[in-house]
């Protein structure tokens, strides 16, 4: 396209404003509508810049011959209980599927892009095992250009940092199942696996001092949520969830799994000079059919539910619908102080994966393992891939509208 300058542009002074128009009018009706409804931008931009709107969290798991992208011998950072491949399991089918939005495409991670839009840049994983899960599937995905250099202070490594020479480029985790302050109250408890006492509205300083040098936070909790635990609320015990205790009221989980989003989600509102962009990433809902986990439940499914098999219910449908309330609310308390907050909508996408957890190919048989079935984490290379080709669409979507 020529601009038209000097003398060699007759009627310049009438094409200008007509090309100014049709370039800003756009602009301008997307700046008006990100004031009363920002996700509306998202879904406007998710297949093409200006003119086709999708939701790319709602739609349907398809056949895609193509998967895997990596495997467990040329990813380093799997996890024991994560690597399916190693410990057995005998089906692949599962690693062949992409997740379709309806109305449009999600494009598949494409790790040169990802680490180009990077560049000089900082990442940190905030949250329990299963953001860490999704944390080692990104490794493993841009370990097809580049493996990362270890730089962390200390060998724990549920706070490890890795960077990326080439783009300087650094990537972070923070372990904080719960996202606030808690105490193991018991390291066994009645059912083995502790009982906790949890500070419902003081956040975990571990991250929330940690935070300010990055660019992207993503944040996350949830299945710890399943444990027995006694909930205080300025250091007075409000109630419990399954602690059998007496003179205590028992409350359900999602009770303190909204206020635990509540406590963090302000206090990330309240820190000063926090440029970074927060990404909540939604509960990922685990599949045991026949009993819960200490129960002898399983999940041997070898294939997706389709859309009509499955509909978020009881404890997921709470547990995703305080987190999402909660987002809202932060969100445009954030607007109004210069946060910008992001929903990873991954619940539906995942609720539909019954097919992708470990079981119990996560460890030798007849290993001594706390969970022994594992339907709460995902194989390696598996479904929880798809989580990175959200964050990047949404990524590239954000510098879009920046």
């Amino acid at each position: 396209m020529e601009f038209p300058c000097g003398k060699n542009s007759q009627n310049a002074s009438q094409r200008t404003p007509k090309i100014f128009i049709l370039i800003a009018l756009p602009l301008i009706i997307l700046g008006i509508i990100s004031l009363y409804h920002p996700s509306s931008v998202t879904y406007i931009l998710n297949h093409h810049p200006l003119h086709e709107k999708c939701d790319i969290f709602r739609g349907e798991w398809i056949p895609n011959p193509d998967g895997p992208y990596y495997t467990n011998t040329t990813c380093g950072e799997i996890h024991e209980h994560q690597n399916c491949m190693k410990y057995g399991r005998p089906d692949t089918d599962f690693l062949k599927w992409r997740w379709k939005p309806k109305g449009c495409e999600l494009p598949i991670f494409n790790p040169h892009q990802f680490l180009d839009m990077m560049r000089n840049k900082s990442l940190a994983f905030v949250g329990d095992s299963v953001g860490r899960n999704q944390m080692q599937s990104l490794i493993c995905l841009l370990s097809r250009v580049e493996h990362p250099i270890d730089i962390s202070s200390t060998p724990d490594f549920n706070f490890k940092r890795w960077k990326y020479k080439t783009y300087n480029f650094t990537l972070a985790t923070y372990w904080s199942p719960f996202l606030v302050k808690m105490e193991e109250a018991d390291s066994d408890g009645p059912r083995h696996d502790g009982v906790f006492n949890i500070y419902l509205d003081e956040p975990d300083k571990k991250w929330t001092s940690q935070i300010k040098e990055f660019n992207y936070v993503i944040l996350n909790s949830g299945h710890w949520f399943s444990r027995l635990s006694v909930y205080y609320e300025k250091n007075q015990v409000v109630g419990c969830w399954r602690c059998g205790l007496p003179n205590i009221t028992e409350l359900p989980n999602y009770y303190g799994y909204e206020r635990v989003f509540k406590t963090a989600l302000k206090a990330i509102n309240n820190l000063e000079n926090f440029k970074g962009t927060i990404f909540v990433r939604t509960f990922a809902p685990s599949h045991f059919e026949g009993g819960e986990w200490n129960t002898g439940g399983n999940c041997l499914r070898k294939s997706p539910f389709t859309r009509t098999e499955k509909v978020l219910e009881g404890l997921n449908l709470e547990f995703y619908k305080s987190q999402v309330e909660e987002f809202w609310v932060a969100e445009k308390e954030g607007k109004i102080k210069g946060k910008n907050f992001k929903l990873l909508d991954i619940t539906q996408a995942m609720l539909l994966r019954p097919d992708g957890h470990p079981s119990r190919y996560g460890h030798w048989p007849n290993e001594s393992v706390v969970l022994y079935n594992d339907c709460v984490h995902w194989c390696l290379p598996g479904p929880i891939d798809s989580w990175n080709d959200f964050l990047l669409h949404m990524l590239k979507i954000e510098q879009l509208i920046l």
